[in-house]
């Protein structure tokens, strides 16, 4: 199935929570506070506030999103001047398909534009497929990170350099 890559819109709202949630929700018993978790990631749209929020649309159907944060804009725990992706999601009724790496690919084309020296993300080794995917991509493991309800996870980089 083609897919396209487009910027969020106001009226996605709804489509890119529900998709959020039900990319995460398989993972819901490796959490300790799932219902605390399940919040945050029900509300993806409000990344649209501090990052390029990108959806992935087949058939006219919103089945994946990305925030990307550009360099010198706020972040919760990576320097402000690396891009960084964030909560890369899709629908698990459309992986398989390329959109997680189109997402990405998306990301990085932004980072590039933007002139950054690397792009970032934070992933846990419980999200096997999307792991091997950034490791693909050129990705690489730089550093532990507080795990997020009981659940690991580390940061990965790559650069442009």
């Amino acid at each position: 199935m083609p897919h396209q890559i487009r910027d969020f819109q106001i009226n996605d709202i709804e489509s890119v929570n529900k998709v959020a949630l039900l990319a995460f929700s398989q993972y819901k018993n490796s959490y300790t506070d799932w219902p605390t978790l399940s919040k945050k990631i029900a509300n993806m749209a409000s990344l649209a506030e501090q990052s390029e929020l990108r959806v992935a649309i087949v058939d006219g159907i919103i089945t994946g999103a990305v925030a990307y944060v550009a360099p010198g804009k706020p972040k919760d725990f990576f320097p402000a001047e690396w891009a960084v992706i964030r909560m890369l999601v899709v629908d698990p009724n459309y992986r398989g398909l390329g959109i997680g790496k189109a997402l990405t690919t998306d990301c990085l084309q932004r980072a590039l534009r933007d002139t950054a020296p690397l792009i970032g993300l934070h992933t846990s080794p419980i999200m096997k497929i999307a792991l091997q995917m950034y490791l693909r991509m050129g990705f690489r493991f730089t550093q532990k990170v507080t795990p997020i309800h009981g659940v690991p996870y580390n940061i990965y980089v790559k650069r442009f350099d």
